[in-house]
């Protein structure tokens, strides 16, 4: 089981590679949302921000409003997808994550992760 802080630092590199997507991709696939990662094993909750900007620092603080897309997951497949040893698509039909947000949401977040 990866520990909070593994998972704080995978959450970081996941901002570090939104970074790394062109304007062009952003504007055709980013639509502002919030965010919430369930890390269910260590039970405990990070919220971000993704804007066309890119995506905001992921942090512990709960923001007023519920989030638009909501992900649930291990620690150890959240380490593991974010460093590319786990495929999302695999790991969603698995059930290995779970996520709660609009089919369109859905489409969007595929392409640019």
């Amino acid at each position: 089981m990866a520990s909070v802080e593994e998972c704080r630092a995978a959450l970081a590199k996941l901002v570090a590679q939104f970074d790394e997507i062109s304007d062009e991709d952003r504007a055709k696939h980013v639509v502002e949302r919030t965010l919430s990662c369930r890390v269910a094993d260590l039970d405990v909750v990070f919220y971000g921000r993704l804007s066309h900007d890119g995506l905001d620092p992921f942090t512990e603080q709960e923001p007023p409003e519920p989030a638009d897309v909501k992900l649930t997951i291990s620690s150890d497949d959240l380490v593991a997808l974010v460093e590319g040893e786990l495929d999302l698509a695999r790991a969603l039909l698995g059930g290995r994550v779970k996520v709660d947000a609009s089919f369109g949401d859905l489409l969007r977040l595929r392409k640019l992760l």
